[in-house]
């Protein structure tokens, strides 16, 4: 038995000479939408154009300082296990509220949701405890770096009990991540049912 093709569609060309897509008869199927990840390349793509040379250096500089300007805002809160400079993220750490006061990234992330932020990524990169990467981009103005750290420190200023019960505004407050790997509950076309046994 021959093992299966590529994904489909794939651009063939017709005994006419026009190209067309068509779905090879073993192939695996589409394993993404249509334009697959086309899109986001195209924006970032396009975004750059807009840009140009000029304007990408522009932006590129204001992500660094944006990022350096929070670093500096918030390592006596957060610390920051490496170094005093970065690019255009850095990863503070919240070992020292969770020795402390038992307050882990993942409950000062939930938190921030609770004053409309999105959370940084916890728990990446692995070699730091209780990470927190944050990458402010360059889009930020000061205004906005500084309310973000201004809400940092008054969320490490809250009680714990406040912050283990985070996010307080959501329909969903605490899911059990751990239970829905194992055992996820799959849904399509509005019907759902467990996961097969071994999946």
């Amino acid at each position: 038995m021959s093992p299966p093709k590529s994904p489909g569609p794939i651009v063939t060309k017709s005994e006419a000479g026009k190209y067309e897509l068509s779905t090879p008869s073993k192939s695996i199927g589409r394993v993404r939408s249509f334009f697959g990840n086309v899109g986001i390349l195209l924006r970032g793509y396009l975004y750059l154009r807009t840009l140009g040379p000029d304007g990408t250096k522009a932006v590129s500089e204001a992500a660094v300082l944006n990022a350096n300007y929070l670093l500096a805002k918030l390592k006596d809160v957060f610390p920051v296990p490496h170094g005093e400079r970065c690019m255009h993220e850095f990863v503070a750490s919240a070992k020292s509220l969770k020795a402390s006061r038992g307050v882990t990234a993942m409950d000062i992330a939930k938190r921030l949701l609770d004053y409309g932020y999105h959370a940084p990524t916890v728990y990446f990169p692995l070699v730091v405890q209780e990470a927190l990467m944050i990458e402010p981009t360059e889009t930020e103005s000061k205004e906005t770096l500084d309310a973000f750290a201004e809400t940092l420190m008054k969320i490490v200023a809250e009680d714990a009990e406040t912050l283990k019960n985070a996010p307080h505004t959501s329909t969903i407050s605490r899911p059990d991540e751990v239970a829905a790997g194992r055992h996820p509950v799959v849904c399509w076309g509005g019907h759902c049912e467990p996961a097969p046994a071994g999946v």
